[in-house]
């Protein structure tokens, strides 16, 4: 999912010190915003219960900002150093250059089968699974409800009603009846929602990609889409004072949880922000071009296991304990994020604990989400050209046909790199 939420770098083991036959190096990102909340806490815990049962190892964990910690990894496997494990971004450059533990090498077919399926599909490269899911999440539609009952409207299911919702929004002052960010925080994000939700008749859009990995950037359903937002929201003055091509996604949501937009598109950290900030506010499912889309948008972070030190069958073995129902349910809860693993996910779906229900309508998502094309080893260099160039599709004097015929030759030319190099 997941966002980089900006902290420094927090190094350094947990657990015992005490000797042990085998230590095992684990680079984490931080899900935390401070150090109240980091994920040094959860995996300080962890640690210290895995190391406990098992005295002849020893898990030395080192967490990073979501800023850093794809960087700093990359930086130890060039240096010949690569950690045990990895909980980052991205995997499939790693499994392409023959660097990862295949999963089945490590888990077992308990931990395997408990995974979600989709999710195990998107941890594939060349057919095999390398990148194991660590968290997710998928996304909805925000609104305000105290501004939406002040106008008197219900929550969109179509674009023409969200237009049309906006649009009743901005006559009665709100400063951003939707707020767009397609600022390269992460438009890559708020790209795919809606080229998900842009098809016909209930065929859903096309993505990035189509059902056999090639990609589509400029499809006719695609170009469509972002022509709709060019003419029907930015052009008609709904989406606020800051243009699309320059508003982040951390700019958005303080923006609705400041009581200032009508509706965005959003994830599981909002309902906290929004929450603390006392606005009243509700969730549905995203509007397509003529109902409910095919898919929402779902999100993964991986973990991954190095070759260079061996070990798989201890770090197999740690694994297997981080995957228990108990563990990844932990996690999530800790930092409003979704199960990875089917287990998880019944628990979570049948409890009734507030903290609990509020994500259910994520949760009913991700079973039929549609990811990032991850497995893909030119999906990197492809999700920062979106990030960069999407907005100057419905900028002043953009074109989206350009712009995106632009973003898949780039793509084409990635994927063709990726696959000769």
């Amino acid at each position: 999912m997941v966002s980089a939420m900006g902290m420094t770098a927090l190094l350094g083991g947990c657990g015992s010190t005490g000797s042990s036959d085998v230590t095992l190096r684990l680079v984490a990102a931080d899900y935390g915003d401070s150090a109240a909340n980091s994920s040094r806490k959860y995996w300080d815990s962890l640690v210290k219960e895995y190391e406990t049962t098992h005295p002849g190892v020893r898990v030395q964990v080192s967490v990073y900002s979501w800023n850093d910690v794809d960087r700093k990894v990359k930086e130890m496997v060039d240096a010949g150093h690569a950690p045990d494990m990895a909980q980052i971004g991205a995997y499939a450059d790693y499994a392409a250059a023959g660097k990862l533990y295949p999963a089945s090498d490590l888990l077992s077919i308990r931990t395997q089968a408990d995974f979600l399926s989709q999710l195990s599909d998107a941890g594939q490269w060349s057919h095999t699974q390398y990148g194991i899911p660590f968290a997710a999440s998928t996304r909805v539609l925000f609104y305000n409800k105290t501004l939406f009952a002040s106008a008197g409207l219900t929550p969109p299911t179509s674009w023409d009603e969200l237009a049309a919702d906006a649009k009743a929004l901005k006559a009665r002052g709100v400063e951003y009846p939707f707020a767009l960010p397609l600022g390269p925080e992460e438009a890559q994000a708020e790209t795919m929602q809606w080229l998900l939700s842009g098809g016909n008749g209930g065929s859903g859009g096309t993505g990035y990609t189509d059902d056999i990995g090639t990609y589509t950037i400029d499809s006719e359903q695609n170009v469509r889409t972002f022509d709709w937002l060019k003419d029907d929201l930015v052009g008609k003055g709904l989406t606020g004072p800051v243009p699309p091509e320059k508003l982040n996604r951390a700019q958005a949501f303080a923006a609705f949880a400041d009581g200032r937009a009508g509706m965005v598109n959003g994830h599981p950290t909002l309902i906290q922000q929004a929450e603390e900030k006392g606005v009243r506010f509700g969730m549905v499912p995203t509007p397509s071009r003529t109902g409910r889309a095919r898919a929402s948008m779902g999100v993964s972070d991986w973990m991954m296991a190095f070759k260079q030190n061996g070990h798989a069958d201890r770090i197999g073995d740690f694994l297997n304990f981080v995957y228990s129902e108990k563990n990844v349910l932990d996690f999530s809860r800790a930092y409003g994020l979704l199960p990875v693993t089917t287990s998880a996910s019944n628990a979570m779906s049948a409890s009734d604990a507030a903290s609990d229900k509020a994500l259910h309508p994520f949760l009913d998502q991700l079973a039929t989400s549609e990811l990032y094309p991850a497995g893909k080893t030119s999906w990197a260099s492809v999700s920062a050209a979106v990030k960069q160039d999407i907005g100057q599709a419905v900028a002043p004097g953009g074109d989206p046909a350009t712009v995106l015929t632009r973003l898949q030759a780039r793509a084409m030319a990635a994927d063709s790199a990726a696959s000769t190099g």
